[in-house]
């Protein structure tokens, strides 16, 4: 039986969920990068990053492969990267949305 499609994409973005994930796909937009660069940029034990590398890898979101000795981590499609602009874009929208507000309230505005 297979899963409806607003599960699946709520699965989706529960993987997305956790901070070191998002800073993984964010890192790995500039190409392919091996483990060692992103312990180098991100602060967590190495077993914390394996951990959140294994679940963006069983999500389909990155791939992996061997370059000699170092293991590679790359985002699975360009459509990854999209998905992160336009978390941008949105966060970036409510932000100025409530910045307007906050704006108004210290300006003592009536606000309808």
């Amino acid at each position: 039986m297979s899963v409806p499609l607003y599960q699946a994409k709520a699965e989706l973005f529960r993987t997305l969920g956790h901070p070191v994930r998002i800073r993984v796909l964010e890192l790995l937009q500039d190409g392919p990068k091996p483990v060692r660069d992103l312990l180098a940029v991100i602060d967590v034990e190495p077993s914390n990053l394996s951990q959140q590398l294994a679940v963006l890898r069983r999500a389909g979101m990155v791939t992996s492969y061997r370059d000699g000795a170092l293991v590679m981590y790359a985002l699975s499609t360009p459509d990854v990267a999209d998905l992160l602009a336009a978390g941008r874009r949105i966060l970036g929208a409510v932000l100025a949305d409530r910045d307007g507000l906050l704006d108004e309230l210290r300006a003592g505005g009536q606000g309808q």
